[in-house]
């Protein structure tokens, strides 16, 4: 196409390649067409020089090129070359066969059939061969925000629910902000963010200033969940994947008030967007299969509250208003009040896609009271919660029982070794530490250097150099990367940026930004714009070690070797994220082993999870209740109760740690249908971990990354009820084993001989003990703090069951570190097995500068 005389009158055409075939195409091509003059052929000095000089003879003339540095940097060649080795020894690259084509007449065929192929695919391009039926090939990329199918969207949504019978989810793209079209779009949506009221209507009209109101908010939730109910899986899935189609509708309006109210940049909101729109779609999905797990049948809840925070203003109130409406319930959200306008809006577009207004319910509180009274309602059945421990722990002081499932605080880590990738790892770090202002619970607020890197100038000049460069201002303004903290600091913040401990000091001092936006005040004048701020020296064990500040502020850490870098991380009482930079397969290895985090990273930023590429949720104390991951394929275990059902799977073997308490159970008497439960529920087991949690599974297959979900063994608890069936106990037993998981046992009934020596041989240790003894194991428990505080307790009863699980909520103050699973045993082992599993995300990238590489197979 370009090499024609009318062409090449206005552009030469440059062939920058080593690939002989394709420059001898082009060269004959323009020979052809008398257009050589407007032709530069272009090569890498040194590389192939045989073949240059071959070259150069024929065409008379070549360009070489060659990287230059400043002989103190010079590792930056190095890196540099390295890359060039690594794309040239790639098979998929004529360079790794350039030296052998003379002798080795096979590599001269894959060479020329990969030739001829490509000339094959030019063919849309050529036409029939003629220069008139040249044409330029349309983009693959057309998307343009100004444009909104609405006729279309029905007939996506009825897509959707026919793929969401058997599992089916596609992730929503983000904006394109090469594309023309949305970049005016972006411009347009900047423009109206500093006069923006979206959503303040709303707002005011929903506002809860007494009991009355809030009892009379209740009970229309509680009242609507049987006709919400009563729509059925599928139909409920149709409103929510119609509801996508809101949210999508209005991502514009959504990017402008999350600025106005948030200041959330374009591109932080943008993905922000996507992500509520894939909670939706994802949440249906999981919706229409729940129903479909073996063995178990889930009982939907009346009211689940949702109060989510305002760091992430628009996705994480969609996750917990979705997942709620999905498992059935009905839904009181209380979006927090700096992030307020931003709820009422998606609020609006799930009532504009026919969710109707007395099951998803938005509020806000007139005063801290109210709040209070709605949280501690014994009508709520689930809460879900996104903000600090500490209000976690608040919440369960004001109710013991109260079943939470919260995604809590972060202190999380990126480790860089000796093996990494300076540059790469200088990026990801700036990155992860300072998106949207270090406001992300996922947010890499210390790096710890491992080795030589703590004393690397070049590392140490990059990374400076890349938080510098960061461009700090207001939202309204698109070339601004890092925005405005949510309010004027103050507190423990306003210390991080202005205080440093022993042995600390500044690389980079935070400082107020001065500003004439309306933006960049808060509602009291306050500047809310910080520059970006980068200590060292950071001590093992000190307040910035440990201490969880949400802000614009990196920490640096040193660590002689790995496993030194590694317990300074999981000295941390949370375990949310979780980096490491290094190509070395053994470092990698050493890292997955023994880092203690719900979502890991290899060679990438830590923070940007997508729904079920990289399903979000932590560890120790950054996670609180059922455990399972939001954006995960058991998060809406942990909204619905569980009943008793058939096991219609195909037999299968018990596992090999259940083996032997089943044949003590037939030894101990256990027979008839009893037996023939129980044989079901440990095959059910089988199937689970075939199935599910025996395999790390990667199911986006994006290639480029490797993103798998695996289960970890968790230690757990088990209590045994006076009135508890023996079949019922080794069935619990039996899933804890499958899992592999460790056990304690903890019994006031005698257990038959048989058993108790099946228990023996499988090392789970019994205690029998009275209710006065079991009290004193719980209280003991509660004594556990920091990075080992967790435990999970799995209560097994008849008629009891309810008082035994409030004896345990009782014993232990409501702890939220103390995971009570109290529901009816089932014979399903993909529910019954979810209490001695730790859900884990881990993703790594899996090339080098667009050549796919193997380096973590085998590891995970």
């Amino acid at each position: 196409y370009a090499l024609t005389p009318e062409r090449v009158k206005n552009v030469r055409v440059g062939v920058a390649g080593h690939n002989l075939f394709d420059v001898a195409l082009a060269w004959l091509l323009a020979k052809e067409r008398g257009v050589t003059e407007g032709l530069d052929i272009e090569m890498l000095l040194g590389m192939a020089t045989g073949q240059a000089e071959a070259v150069k003879r024929e065409v008379g003339s070549l360009l070489l090129y060659t990287p230059v540095v400043h002989p103190a940097e010079f590792d930056v060649a190095i890196a540099y070359l390295i890359r060039r080795l690594e794309e040239g020894a790639s098979p998929e690259n004529f360079m790794s066969a350039v030296f052998e084509l003379n002798e080795d007449p096979e590599l001269f065929e894959r060479e020329k059939n990969r030739f001829l192929a490509a000339l094959g695919d030019l063919e849309p391009i050529t036409g029939d061969g003629s220069v008139e039926s040249y044409r330029v090939p349309k983009p693959n990329r057309l998307q343009d925000r100004r444009h909104y199918d609405a006729d279309g969207a029905e007939d996506r949504v009825e897509k959707r629910v026919e793929a969401g019978r058997r599992g089916g989810f596609e992730n929503t793209p983000d904006s394109d902000p090469d594309l023309p079209g949305n970049r005016e779009w972006g411009r347009e949506i900047a423009d109206r963010m500093v006069a923006s009221q979206l959503g303040a209507e709303l707002v005011a009209a929903n506002r809860i200033t007494d009991k009355k109101a809030l009892d009379e908010a209740i009970v229309r939730g509680v009242n609507a969940a049987d006709g919400w109910q009563q729509l059925g899986a599928e139909e409920r899935a149709r409103i929510l994947y119609r509801a996508a189609e809101r949210l999508e509708a209005r991502r514009a309006q959504l990017l402008e008030v999350m600025g106005a109210e948030c200041g959330k940049t374009i591109d932080q909101g943008d993905v922000e967007v996507s992500e509520a729109i894939d909670f939706a779609n994802y949440y249906a999905m999981s919706g229409q299969v729940l129903p479909q797990i073996d063995g178990a049948k889930p009982v939907s809840q009346k009211l689940i509250a949702v109060i989510p925070p305002w760091n992430f203003p628009t996705a994480i109130p969609a996750g917990g208003t979705f997942a709620g409406l999905a498992s059935g319930a009905s839904v009181i959200i209380k979006p927090a009040t700096n992030a307020a306008r931003t709820g009422a809006v998606m609020v609006e577009a799930l009532w504009e896609a026919g969710v109707p207004r007395d099951v998803l319910q938005y509020v806000q509180f007139g005063d801290r009271e109210l709040g209070s009274a709605f949280v501690a309602d014994s009508r709520v059945d689930r809460l879900i919660l996104t903000g600090s421990y500490e209000t976690a722990v608040l919440f369960r002081e004001l109710r013991k029982d109260l079943p939470i499932l919260a995604e809590t605080s972060g202190k999380n880590a990126i480790i860089v070794t000796p093996n990494a990738d300076f540059d790469l790892a200088a990026k990801d770090v700036a990155l992860s530490a300072f998106g949207h202002a270090g406001q992300k619970c996922s947010a890499s607020s210390l790096v710890v250097l491992v080795g030589s890197v703590a004393k690397s100038k070049r590392f140490g000049r990059q990374l400076i150099d890349a938080v510098q460069s960061l461009r700090v201002g207001t939202p309204e303004h698109l070339e601004t990367q890092m925005g405005p903290v949510i309010t004027a600091p103050e507190g423990k913040l306003l210390r991080g940026l202005t205080k440093l401990g022993p042995g600390e000091q500044w690389l980079l001092t935070p400082t107020p930004v001065s500003s004439d936006s309306p933006l960049a005040v808060d509602k009291d004048g306050e500047s809310k714009l910080w520059s970006p701020g980068v200590r060292s020296g950071v001590q093992r064990g000190s307040e910035y070690h440990l201490v969880e500040y949400f802000g614009p502020i990196l920490g640096i850490m040193t660590a002689k070797t790995l496993d030194e870098a590694i317990d300074i991380v999981n000295d941390v009482d949370y375990g949310l994220t979780s980096g490491l930079h290094s190509l070395d397969r053994d470092e990698i290895g050493r890292w997955l082993e023994r880092i203690q985090a719900g979502n890991l990273y290899v060679n990438r930023g830590i923070t940007g999870a997508i729904v079920r590429r990289q399903p979000f949720g932590g560890w120790k104390k950054s996670a609180i209740g059922a455990g399972t991951k939001a954006g995960g394929p058991s998060y809406l275990f942990g909204l619905v109760d569980w009943q008793d059902a058939a096991v219609n799977g195909e037999a299968q073997a018990p596992r090999p740690d259940a083996v032997r308490l089943l044949a003590a159970a037939e030894q101990s008497g256990i027979a008839g249908a009893e037996l023939d439960w129980l044989r079901a529920a440990l095959s059910s087991d089988s199937a689970a971990w075939a199935n599910e949690f025996g395999i790390a599974r990667d199911v986006s297959q994006v290639g480029v990354e490797r993103n798998l979900l695996r289960y970890l063994p968790v230690p757990v608890v088990i209590r045994v009820g006076v009135d508890a069936p023996l079949h019922k106990v080794i069935r619990v037993i039996a899933a804890g084993l499958a899992a592999q998981s460790s056990l304690v046992l903890s019994t006031p009934i005698a257990l038959p001989k048989p058993v108790i020596e099946a228990l023996d041989a499988a090392k789970v240790p019994v205690h029998f003990e009275d209710d006065v003894a079991w009290r004193e194991r719980l209280v003991e428990l509660t004594t556990h703090d920091g990075p080992h505080a967790s435990a999970r307790v799995r209560v097994v009863a008849g008629d009891s069951r309810p008082e035994q699980i409030a004896a345990v909520y009782e014993a232990t103050g409501g702890k939220p570190d103390i995971a009570v699973y109290g529901g009816e045993v089932v014979s399903g082992g993909r529910v019954e097995m979810l209490p001695y599993l730790h859900e884990q995300a881990v993703s790594i990238t899996a090339h080098r500068f667009g050549t796919l590489n193997h380096l973590s197979d085998g590891l995970i």
